[in-house]
């Protein structure tokens, strides 16, 4: 032979081996459903010039399988078991050769099946899984459970990741997911009962859920204990979810980041994030690449996600090829180059196998990674569903399959890895947990008072989560002020400048300006924040601040961090206030609001001592996290019992700058709100800021706040604030007139809530206008009736109007017509711009011609 030749091979041969690297997934036996004899080119040894009398020679491996010289026989062989059964890998897209090395380290060798104490418990998990799944199938005929069936090595998988994590000592795991699996989840996984998942089935209400509408069983969130075969236990967390799909992914990760925070254990990230989701939704929905981008970003780091995909080959009744434009449906997961596990969900082993080499990953990079287990679902989208109508074919594979459970346990027969009695023991096993469960739910349908749980306010027989515990009672600090020592310390602050810092020659009189007004007054809206923030950090209360460039402010107002001109460094002035503070975590955020918002809102769910805050760019940007408001902020206490203080600061005002970025959408906000389910605040001065972020962080019980910040008053002189304004008092729901004014003489009565109040007090001063009074609503929801009434009283013989910014149909206006004006005593008349589908005028001259004959009205008599 050609001696050239001879060294062309070796070289294809490398070839060969990096095309099944890179490709070898493409002919993997992921599919449940079919046996496809997959092929593809670049794995092909005819493309690389090799023949069958090739296969019995040895040849120079470079490493490969750990030896220098193998038969090319043992070669193929090495790579079909590695890359080509029933899994499929996808790692060398990564960029890193230490990440890419350790996957050949794992992966190039030959075939060696689990342990006989591992396969009985692969066997043990799967009876567990389809016991639960057939009584619910027999005892509740057609009732929605969204159930695992054609997924139920889901169970096996979890139980791998959640018993590796518990035997190194993590101190718990938090899982996210969709309905599918999610009761089978709850009994098998986080440890609940039977009769707790059961209860609800036979409609019997619980009598200790009246605090709000609640929820179905499979989106409510719980806490529980999960011990590995080795007795090591760790807690395991489970997130509430609404239907809107992939929404939880961020809340969840925001959870997990407060737990970790909590903890304080820096690098070692002692809580787990697992992710399960459905193929169509990780493809399909947007939020999950913002989620995935998150992920190594040091304000979000929660140490790496497991994400584990149920790819059931269908999205309700949408097939893959109209669902994505992907090869796979977990393409999108390598932009952050995570690898990617395809593994047969009809082959536990491997499942199982996969599971603990992902958890490993995790363990030893700390980044996210990706299992797409490929199975199906057994009963279509729910269980009053017909899926034959719309995939007749895949319906009649699936109808004609034995379940995987039954497929194991023949494959372990089969092959001689068990005997037939013990065989017989695990077809026991199986019939057992079916009676235990008949038993424990027949207990719970004859027993009229609630499954008896550690919780007082349990949700529907579920555990809240611990954190959720530990607030009960009521709250509203009568005082908010703080000393004038305090303050002027704050301001004080900006002036101990770190040595060697170099401040940004434009930023060195701000920096003496906050010294002098903490003392002296004419204190504006970013220190007056930055005056809340701290104070809070003094006294113990954690501030964790995240927004689109929120560190400078989007106006260049707020300015909490200072970099140095020189070389970068940076200098946060709250960060040293006393020896003994809270930590004040402040971060630029992606430039995303849908997983951006739901990831502060998790946090602040997790962490109820601390004031959380979410800070839009402009306030109409929180438009691309509607649905984390709707289906979260505005309504999770009354369908999940989960409370949150979380803060949204929405910058609004009609300044004449154009539709986009005026309006925040006041109407929306105030549309949502009944039952007292959050705040809803429009602050006019620095103070008013100060004292409702400061009661925001000791109210109890805690509600979501959603503040509108201004934009112009940011350095309206006539905004500025006294040090007396935040040395005394509270927050003011509503502020009255406040020029000395015969109340008996006064024949008009302006009532205002923002920027407004401004033009309409200017107005007034320069007419000498005595006989208008102007009030302020600060607070919008709830609505500060008491306080209105009292102010109106003041002035029996005056007219009523309501004067806004915004058009008629947006801003306050519409939740004011409808619920104040009809508790006044008098006639509420309004003033705006006239109904419009636009927020705003994009004519900076029209908008001043609006404004003009808007303030005129305003002092109009009719």
């Amino acid at each position: 032979m050609d001696p050239a030749d001879e060294i062309n091979k070796v070289a294809r041969i490398q070839q060969l081996i990096h095309a099944y690297r890179v490709r070898g997934h493409l002919m993997a036996d992921t599919d449940p459903l079919e046996y496809v004899q997959r092929k593809h080119p670049d794995l092909n040894i005819l493309t690389y010039g090799l023949t069958l009398w090739d296969l019995d020679r040895e040849w120079p491996t470079g490493g490969f399988g750990g030896k220098p010289m193998l038969k090319f026989r043992h070669i193929l062989g090495v790579l079909r078991d590695a890359y080509c059964r029933t899994t499929g890998i996808e790692y060398m897209h990564i960029q890193d050769p230490e990440q890419r090395k350790w996957f050949q380290d794992k992966l190039e060798h030959p075939y060696s099946k689990p342990s006989r104490e591992e396969q009985l418990r692969i066997v043990s998990k799967l009876n567990s899984a389809e016991a639960f799944e057939t009584f619910l199938q027999t005892k509740f005929v057609g009732q929605k459970r969204f159930s695992l069936e054609g997924g139920e090595s889901l169970i096996p998988l979890l139980d791998a990741i959640i018993s590796n994590a518990a035997d190194d000592g993590l101190d718990e795991v938090a899982i996210g997911m969709a309905h599918r699996g999610r009761l089978n989840v709850l009994t098998n996984i986080a440890g609940k009962t039977y009769a707790q998942v059961f209860r609800e089935f036979e409609g019997i209400q619980d009598p200790r859920s009246v605090q709000g509408s609640g929820d179905v069983k499979y989106h409510l969130g719980t806490e529980g204990t999960f011990t590995s075969d080795n007795g090591n236990e760790t807690k395991v967390y489970l997130a509430a979810n609404p239907s809107h799909l992939e929404a939880g992914d961020a809340v969840l990760e925001g959870v997990v980041r407060a737990k970790q925070d909590r903890l304080d254990q820096g690098e070692s990230f002692p809580v787990l994030p697992i992710m399960v989701h459905g193929d169509a939704a990780f493809a399909g929905q947007g939020v999950v690449a913002e989620t995935l981008n998150l992920s190594q970003l040091r304000g979000y780091r929660t140490g790496g996600t497991i994400h584990i995909v149920v790819n059931n080959q269908v999205g309700f009744t949408t097939a893959p090829s109209s669902s994505r434009s992907s090869v796979y449906s977990t393409d999108v997961a390598k932009m952050i180059q995570a690898p990617v596990f395809h593994v047969n969900g009809d082959d536990p082993e491997a499942v199982v196998r996969i599971a603990q080499l992902a958890y490993a990953f995790q363990q030893r990079f700390h980044k996210d990674v990706v299992i797409d287990m490929v199975c199906y679902r057994r009963r279509g989208h729910n269980e009053g569903d017909d899926p034959s109508m719309t995939q007749p074919l895949m319906y009649n594979l699936i109808e004609a399959k034995r379940s995987v459970r039954k497929l194991y346990t023949e494959a372990l027969i089969g092959r001689g890895d068990i005997t037939e009695d013990e065989a017989d023991q695990l077809l026991r096993d199986y019939q057992e947990r079916l009676e235990r469960v008949f038993a424990e739910t027949h207990a719970a349908q004859t027993s009229p008072i609630p499954i008896v749980t550690g919780d007082s306010q349990a949700v529907s027989d579920l555990e809240r989560p611990y954190s959720q515990r530990t607030e009960d009672g009521d709250n509203s600090p009568a005082e908010t002020a703080i000393s004038t020592e305090t303050l002027a310390k704050i301001g004080h602050a900006h002036m101990a400048i770190p040595d060697g810092f170099t401040v940004h020659p434009k930023l060195k009189a701000l920096l003496e300006k906050r010294d002098v007004m903490s003392r002296e007054g004419n204190i504006d809206w970013g220190f007056g924040e930055l005056a809340a923030f701290g104070s809070l950090l003094m006294e113990g209360v954690p501030v964790r601040l995240a927004g689109q460039d929120s560190r400078r402010g989007t106006f260049v107002q707020r300015h909490a961090v200072f970099h140095d001109r020189a070389n970068g460094d940076e200098w946060t002035p709250l960060s040293e206030l006393s020896d003994d503070q809270a930590k004040f975590f402040i971060y630029d955020s992606l430039l995303s609001e849908y997983a951006a918002m739901g990831f502060e809102y998790g946090y602040s769910v997790e962490q109820p001592d601390a004031l959380v805050l979410w800070e839009a760019q402009f306030g109409d940007f929180a438009n691309g996290a509607q649905t984390v408001m709707d289906e979260f902020i505005s309504s999770a206490e009354q369908k999940w019992g989960q409370r949150s203080s979380l803060v949204l600061l929405l910058p609004h005002g009609y300044e004449g700058q154009g539709p986009d970025h005026s309006s925040a959408r006041i109407e929306r906000y105030l549309q949502m709100c009944a039952e007292e389910n959050m705040i809803v605040a429009n602050p006019t001065t620095p103070a008013s800021h100060f004292h409702l972020l400061r009661r925001q962080a000791y109210n109890r019980p805690r509600k979501p706040l959603i503040v509108f910040t201004p934009k112009q008053l940011l350095r309206l002189k006539a905004a500025a604030s006294s040090v007396e304004d935040f040395t005394t008092g509270a927050f003011r729901k509503v502020i009255g007139d406040t020029s000395a004014k015969d109340a008996a003489a006064v024949e008009r009565v302006i009532l205002v809530s923002g920027r407004l109040y401004y033009d309409l007090a200017a107005a007034a001063n320069r007419a000498d206008d005595s006989k208008t009074a102007i009030i302020r609503l600060e607070q919008l929801y709830p609505l500060p009736l008491e306080e209105i009434h009292a102010e109106l009283a003041k002035y029996p013989n005056a007219t009523l109007v309501w004067a806004q910014d915004e058009p008629a149909n947006q801003g306050p206006w519409p939740f004011i017509g409808l619920n104040l004006a009809p508790e006044l005593d008098r006639k509420l008349t309004l003033v705006s711009r006239p109904a419009s589908a636009s927020t705003a005028t994009g004519s900076a001259k029209r908008h001043a011609v609006e404004l003009e004959r808007l303030v005129k009205e305003a002092f109009t008599k009719n």
